[in-house]
């Protein structure tokens, strides 16, 4: 459905320079935005604790192909309990354990995975202006790895519930999260979103995916418009994660057919949270009348990755 108060891709086009944090903190930084999760940040997260439920917000890591991941990650048994109760087993291990291996892309649209501020560049360069060939074949991401988040980011999470503040199932596919969303969800919900925030949108996406069933990417997806880039930078969020890609499509954008990745990657230094599981955080949120809890997330420590796949912790 068509939409106002949608920015003209001039408009999206101004963003890269007039919301940069480039040498914001430092020529070197190659954290960026999260630089903003202080000892301060992260103890008033702790601070909001209540009682200590813990929620997962990520979903299970499937290994079967479905419409939207048609190479989905893989699993086999290096060594399994096959044989071992029956004393039948031939075997050169010397220990009756079990062991695994897997292996996935996670960038994609299933796996719930964090992008650091290699994973997306701009006119050939990427977050604080190095450039692009620092993310090469051969040495992986020279800069900007997901390793720059080797301590975590433990945060306030603050969820926008889209569907709650609009009365509806889901946002239809298309269609984006505008910026009254967020200042709506702020006045219903008691919040604001401040600096430091990681800022969680639900859009409902996941849950009509668990009634409905996975779709060809080719459907469509609803995300933040490109109208919200503004709100995060004035507002100077750490990270932004939703229950999809965070990106509309079909691409709104010819020039710029994702972005939020992209300005909010490039320019800003946002780490962006991918294909999170909001249903049981919305639900709790709901039932206490708070939207506001502590997120834990913590990357593997992959050397020269350009993200990685994560189980974010809300906790009330």
């Amino acid at each position: 459905m068509a939409q106002a108060n949608i920015p003209s891709e001039d408009e999206v086009l101004s963003y890269f320079k007039k919301f940069s944090n480039w040498g914001r903190w430092g020529a070197e930084d190659q954290l960026g935005a999260p630089n903003l999760i202080t000892p301060a940040v992260t103890k008033r997260a702790i601070d909001l604790v209540e009682d200590g439920l813990r929620i997962t917000m990520s979903r299970t890591v499937s290994f079967e192909p479905s419409a939207d991941a048609p190479s989905p990650p893989v699993h086999f048994m290096v060594e399994s309990g096959e044989g071992w109760a029956s004393g039948d087993k031939i075997s050169s291990r010397a220990f009756p354990a079990a062991t695994d291996y897997f292996g996935m892309i996670f960038h994609g649209y299933t796996v719930t995975h964090v992008d650091s501020l290699s994973h997306f560049f701009w006119e050939g360069k990427t977050y604080n202006g190095f450039p692009a060939h620092m993310v090469s074949t051969s040495m992986g991401a020279t800069f900007g790895s997901v390793e720059e988040a080797k301590n975590g980011m433990i945060a306030r999470g603050v969820l926008v519930d889209v569907p709650m503040i609009r009365g509806i199932d889901w946002v239809e596919r298309g269609e984006g999260v505008m910026i009254d969303d967020i200042l709506a969800a702020e006045e219903r919900c008691g919040f604001k979103v401040e600096e430091g925030d990681i800022l969680l949108v639900r859009t409902g996406q996941l849950r009509r995916r668990n009634l409905e069933g996975p779709v060809d990417r080719a459907a469509g997806s609803t995300a933040c418009q490109a109208s919200c880039l503004p709100l995060f930078y004035e507002r100077g969020i750490s990270m932004l994660g939703s229950d999809t890609g965070n990106d509309v499509s079909p691409p709104q954008y010819e020039k710029v057919p994702s972005p939020i990745h992209q300005v909010s990657i490039t320019a800003m230094g946002i780490w962006i949270l991918d294909n999170a599981n909001l249903e049981e955080v919305a639900e709790e949120c709901k039932k206490r009348n708070r939207w506001e809890f502590m997120v834990s997330i913590g990357p593997l420590r992959l050397h020269n990755t350009t993200g990685s796949p994560v189980n974010p912790i809300a906790v009330f």
